[in-house]
């Protein structure tokens, strides 16, 4: 059997209309992608306007992108860094206290490879209190992310991180457990 992409499809997923996903691009590209905009408030105005369910005290960076805000929810006193990207093609959940670093990437959807159509498939993602997702890293559909856990710098994540668990590598694995010094 062979790769068919001709077979390809995914009428079947409707993450909104036509018209919202336009208007949401255009604000995207204008408030979140725009580097010169350095304004959280604006960015968390706009993401609630389309859906966000947004905490206190969460800060946005510049240069960001997000797929569809109104399949995300960020607790309160969160971070997301710059050049972030989630493509949230299925719910993103960021409870209290999470860091997303720079450059790390969200990404709820992939194909199956073992069909010949090639099909979408898509997963949410979950990242408890106090999580951390480290710079240039990479979380896959479905992942959840335990309590306090960290997803160390260009590590890949494709699977459950314990509580309170360091991991490292592509694919990430655990290295040790994370401590607090006060």
């Amino acid at each position: 059997m062979k790769t068919d992409l001709s077979k390809y499809n995914n009428s079947w997923y409707q993450p909104g209309s036509m018209v919202k996903r336009l208007l949401w691009y255009v604000v995207n590209e204008l408030f979140l992608r725009n580097p010169l905009n350095m304004s959280s408030g604006l960015k968390i105005f706009w993401l609630r306007l389309f859906g966000a369910t947004i905490g206190n005290g969460v800060v946005v960076k510049p240069h960001i992108n997000i797929k569809y805000p109104w399949k995300l929810t960020v607790g309160s006193h969160c971070w997301i860094g710059e050049g972030v990207w989630i493509d949230n093609l299925d719910q993103v959940t960021l409870e209290d206290h999470v860091c997303i670093s720079q450059g790390a990437s969200l990404i709820c959807g992939n194909h199956n490879y073992k069909t010949s159509a090639f099909e979408l498939m898509i997963a949410p993602i979950v990242l408890k209190e106090g999580s951390w997702v480290g710079a240039k890293s990479s979380v896959g559909p479905g992942v959840v992310f335990e309590s306090h856990a960290v997803l160390s710098l260009g590590s890949v994540a494709t699977g459950h991180l314990e509580a309170y668990g360091i991991y490292r590598g592509n694919p990430a694995i655990k290295i040790k457990e994370r401590t607090f010094i006060k």
